[in-house]
């Protein structure tokens, strides 16, 4: 992990890919940038695609960085400046956990990564997470496989990814 310099996390929803990169970014020393708070501005205000897109691509050639999340629009481009790219690859059911145990713990306060957005749900975000797997897995899986030069580490379970994050860090975290 010593000459990773440039780390992508990548997964659908509620997989843990903030937390992730926080844990990596502190223990390796590296910036962190997520792309949420790249694309929003506060009160949940989208950026337009176009200047989301060019912030991602100015982020991506900066020497060092962790970037969480899985903006497709950016993705290839992201892929190919990685020196590592995390997939966490869960089930439907994992993702919906992992968005209902956020939402009760941060339910109307401030995301820490997305200043001025609070926590919130929404049945068209359940929705886009419910079919992530059927929709998105497989044109991120076909990307992945067109750069598959690249060190790329897919995790199918938030248990796989502790063990493997404890072992490389002799730390014990729940990345949930």
């Amino acid at each position: 992990m010593e000459e990773i310099n440039r780390i992508s996390i990548i997964g659908g929803p509620g997989t843990g890919k903030t937390t992730l990169a926080i844990n990596l970014g502190n223990e390796l020393k590296l910036p962190i940038y997520h792309m949420d708070q790249i694309a929003h501005l506060p009160n949940w205000i989208k950026r337009t695609k176009e200047e989301r897109d060019k912030i991602i691509l100015d982020k991506i050639n900066e020497n060092k960085w962790v970037i969480d999340g899985t903006y497709k629009g950016t993705l290839e481009s992201r892929i190919k400046k990685s020196d590592l790219v995390i997939f966490l690859n869960y089930s439907t059911l994992s993702k919906i956990s992992g968005i209902i145990k956020r939402y009760i713990k941060g339910r109307g306060k401030e995301k820490r990564e997305l200043p001025g957005c609070k926590e919130k749900i929404s049945l068209e975000f359940l929705k886009y997470t419910f079919t992530w797997n059927i929709k998105q897995r497989k044109k991120i899986e076909d990307i992945l496989n067109k750069n598959n030069k690249k060190d790329i580490l897919i995790f199918k379970s938030r248990k796989e990814l502790n063990n493997w994050y404890e072992e490389k860090f002799n730390k014990k975290i729940e990345i949930n």
